[in-house]
């Protein structure tokens, strides 16, 4: 990177990201507390050690010019799908579907690669097409991209990680210049085709559905009951919070995967309303560094790149926030820097990275 463009590195950005890790593995910390397989598996440190790669690999992309990654990003989608075909049907079983993949090392998950490969070949794809995007043959052009990826990861089967796909790939079909009339027939599509594969759904995925519309208070396991303790204990929280590591609802493990799918409960139960707000405020903070990053950008695939990233993330907290909140049925996506898991950690540090290049290289100077 050359000495001008450090000026331009958003370095708030980092800082937020930064803090948000921090606060992810101290939570993560208290909410293993008396799991014994999740402490013999070193969660906490692996976490820590994830960070430290992705704060790495932050620094490192920034360094790049990201048109250097339209180059490779063909590459890594085939790649990707490779890794997705192989994960059918060699991968590890994890909350009904198959979706870890031994490397000998270490367990990934390619689904969450796919997230940033598709942001980067979406983006390139709309900004030399952007006069023709109102088409309808464009348009089903572009969704071939995505479609892909998402059949295999259907397959797993994770619904969760296809619809955010099709999120990011709608989100920046729209920003791209879709006309409002294709908007609302999109959006009018999208509805019906949801009610018309809830029965081909896989049946934990239809019964998450269902429990969410027509829940069972008096339910002792499966999805009301973690709904139900996730509830009890953001009540429980109150203004201020029962105190780091003092939440009964959590250290006697009454609210389950508290370390990950359902940590916002876990923030709430301990550090309250003002800390889940704070935290929350914090994850809107970034997701705005992003946004600015797109007005910043000076041409299109820039901007569309940070866009994604911002999309991505806001959808991802939106879900997971609203699930903890029984506003939206149980869904496995984790909530952005904080949740534990390894290989959604590093792949969203290497879309802040592509963030930052985007700001590093854009040409108007800000004092």
């Amino acid at each position: 990177m050359r000495t001008d463009n450090w000026r331009h590195f958003d370095f708030w950005l980092l800082g937020a990201v930064s803090v948000l890790v921090i606060i992810g593995i101290a939570m993560i910390d208290s909410a293993i507390a008396g799991n014994i397989e999740l402490i013999e598996n070193q969660a906490v440190e692996r976490q820590a050690i994830f960070a430290a790669v992705g704060i790495a690999l932050i620094l490192f992309i920034s360094l790049m010019d990201y048109h250097l990654w339209v180059a490779i990003s063909r590459v890594l989608y085939i790649i990707l799908a490779i890794f997705l075909g192989i994960t059918l049907f060699a991968g590890e079983t994890a909350f009904g579907s198959s979706r870890l993949l031994n490397i000998g090392f270490e367990t990934i998950q390619p689904s969450e690669m796919a997230k940033i490969a598709i942001i980067i070949l979406l983006a390139d794809f709309f900004a030399r097409h952007k006069t023709r995007i109102n088409q309808p043959i464009w348009i089903i052009r572009s969704l071939i991209l995505p479609l892909i990826l998402v059949t295999l990861i259907i397959l797993q089967p994770d619904l969760s990680t296809s619809i955010v796909l099709l999120v990011i790939w709608f989100s920046l079909l729209w920003a791209s210049g879709l006309k409002v009339k294709l908007l609302v027939i999109f959006v009018g599509g999208a509805l019906l085709l949801s009610i018309i594969s809830f029965p081909f759904l896989e049946t934990y995925q239809q019964e998450r559905i269902l429990t969410f519309a027509f829940p069972d208070p008096d339910a002792t396991f499966g999805a009301t009951y973690n709904v139900n303790q996730a509830l009890i204990s953001i009540g429980s929280g109150g203004l201020f919070g029962e105190g780091y590591g003092q939440s009964p609802q959590v250290q006697l493990r009454f609210l389950k995967v508290r370390h990950n799918d359902f940590i916002f409960s876990t923030i709430a139960a301990e550090l309250g309303f003002v800390g889940s707000i704070l935290i929350l405020l914090l994850l809107f903070f970034l997701i705005w560094r992003c946004l600015r990053a797109a007005r910043l950008a000076h041409d299109t695939l820039g901007a569309l790149i940070a866009y994604g990233v911002a999309t991505w993330i806001a959808f991802q907290t939106v879900v997971n926030v609203g699930m903890n909140l029984n506003l939206l049925p149980v869904t496995g996506l984790p909530l952005p820097f904080i949740s534990q898991g390894g290989s959604s950690l590093v792949s969203l540090m290497i879309a802040i990275g592509l963030v930052e290049s985007v700001v590093s290289h854009h040409r108007r100077l800000e004092f």
